[in-house]
């Protein structure tokens, strides 16, 4: 049995039956094509031959790896989806993937930029150069409009709605949601499209995206991993800054200023609010900092002896 080209009629299903996003599907084949070479190495030709125990065995190898709980976490879900696809295609009545226990994650906070820090990064770029302008106009839409990496680097110039001031966004299993663009992420998207964007449009190979790079081609993640680097270097900012933390910012921001949890959850496109939620922890445990600081109350007193 060919068990590389199982896991690609899987990956295709999921894509057309599940809409699952780019990133998520590069990771299940990832995990699967392991997968499949464990079993081909293993002389392992059919489907009735996996055994929980077998698999167990290959739990063991991922452990031995060294794998991170929600790596592990997401090969289990790939290995079960994968399984359940089999039985569906009826290749098989047998599931080996009723023994996996999911490994228990820990919801680690986010890192989260203060207000200036923000303001420090987005003041970077030189906006007398093409370059800076267009730099100027991603990081104000990442954080001004909470965008997760992939959502950004695909934005076309038609989801752009100038006159409404909203962005059309195109989420997790293309999911679409409008998000209202701010004065100052639309004067410099505005202002990029007239400017630099034709400057660096090369055709075809622009495919009407937003953002470019030198080469006309969409940015990369890379791309965009280097720019924001080297704007938080330059603000002066020690610690790790992603691009992902500017809508964990965006989000933390919304809430510490009374937004209601509902309409974050909308913008930031969570279909859980329990996601959105991870926020109000931040936004708690930062009240109960200040409130340690400043209240001449907030230490414990010990009573004398």
């Amino acid at each position: 049995m060919d068990w590389s080209t199982l896991v690609e009629q899987f990956i295709r299903h999921l894509a057309l039956e599940k809409g699952l996003a780019d990133n998520t599907q590069f990771a299940y084949r990832t995990d699967l094509l392991r997968y499949a070479r464990y079993l081909t190495e293993h002389n392992v030709h059919s489907v009735e031959a996996i055994t929980p125990f077998l698999l167990q065995q290959y739990v063991g190898e991922m452990y031995d790896l060294g794998l991170g709980s929600s790596s592990l976490a997401r090969n289990f879900s790939a290995l079960r989806g994968f399984h359940r696809f089999l039985i569906q295609e009826g290749l098989t009545q047998n599931d080996p993937t009723e023994i996996l226990e999911t490994p228990r994650l820990k919801r680690r906070l986010p890192e989260v930029l203060t207000v200036e820090e923000v303001e420090a990064i987005l003041s970077q770029p030189d906006v007398e150069k093409p370059a800076g302008i267009r730099d100027r106009a991603m990081l104000e839409l990442l954080y001004g409009c909470g965008l997760r990496v992939s959502e950004l680097l695909t934005i076309k110039t038609d989801q752009l709605l100038r006159e409404e001031e909203l962005l059309l966004v195109r989420g997790k299993g293309s999911k679409e949601r409008l998000i209202p663009v701010g004065e100052e992420a639309m004067y410099w998207v505005v202002l990029y499209l007239a400017r630099v964007r034709p400057l660096l449009t090369r055709g075809p190979a622009s495919r009407n995206i937003l953002f470019l790079n030198q080469r006309g081609h969409p940015m990369s993640r890379m791309g965009l991993w280097k720019i924001v680097r080297k704007y938080v270097v330059q603000a002066g900012i020690r610690r790790q800054v992603h691009p992902h933390t500017f809508r964990h910012s965006f989000a933390t921001h919304l809430l510490e200023n009374g937004a209601d949890l509902r309409a974050v959850q909308e913008l930031l496109g969570h279909s859980d609010i329990s996601t959105t939620q991870i926020y109000t922890h931040i936004s708690r445990q930062q009240l109960w900092e200040v409130y340690k600081k400043y209240h001449p109350r907030s230490g414990i007193k010990k009573p004398e002896q």
